[in-house]
């Protein structure tokens, strides 16, 4: 978390959490959603506009994070900004490096390793890892099925609506009444 978020913190304890203005798609793509963009339905299904700003973006990845009940949030100076996701809290890409398999996720942050390995019914590879679950972009997927017919990923079979309770995550933190 950046400094100038943490000293906000302390000014500020107590300013209200904000729900339904941030999601996070299937591409890693960051989407501000306004009133109105929220009263046209739920994401993704009514995305709002694209954050293009590559400071912003890396201002919100800096400070992306967690709390205790997979409710993922951005930490914009004292107030929690809750994100809406598509699929699931990362979004990563895989290459090959070295001999070597290295995921990263739409922040930049280097993934540590793969627990688990996943298919939905969908056909969607989302990998399990210390940092949370993440679905592989699928840009990345000839990288991904190197690693799979390698052997060094080995998938199972998931249903996509199993993955938050099994992995963690809230996909939808306004929706269903939680954060």
């Amino acid at each position: 978390m950046d400094d100038i978020v943490k000293a906000a913190l302390k000014k500020w304890p107590n300013v209200p959490d904000c729900r339904g203005w941030l999601a996070l798609d299937a591409r890693g793509d960051w989407y501000m959603r306004d009133d109105r963009t929220q009263a046209a339905g739920p994401f993704p299904l009514s995305k709002g506009s694209r954050i293009l700003h590559d400071k912003l973006r890396e201002f919100i990845g800096r400070n992306y994070e967690a709390d205790a009940d997979g409710c993922w949030f951005f930490q914009n100076g004292p107030q929690k900004v809750f994100v809406e996701l598509e699929a699931a809290p990362w979004v990563f890409s895989v290459q090959r490096v070295d001999g070597r398999f290295q995921v990263e996720t739409q922040t930049g942050r280097l993934v540590p390793s793969v627990d688990e390995v996943l298919v939905d019914e969908n056909g969607r590879l989302f990998l399990h890892t210390p940092i949370g679950l993440g679905l592989v972009r699928s840009v990345d997927m000839d990288a991904a099925a190197d690693a799979v017919l390698g052997g060094v990923w080995v998938p199972r079979d998931v249903l996509f609506a199993a993955l938050p309770a099994r992995c963690g995550h809230e996909l939808s933190p306004q929706r269903h009444g939680r954060a």
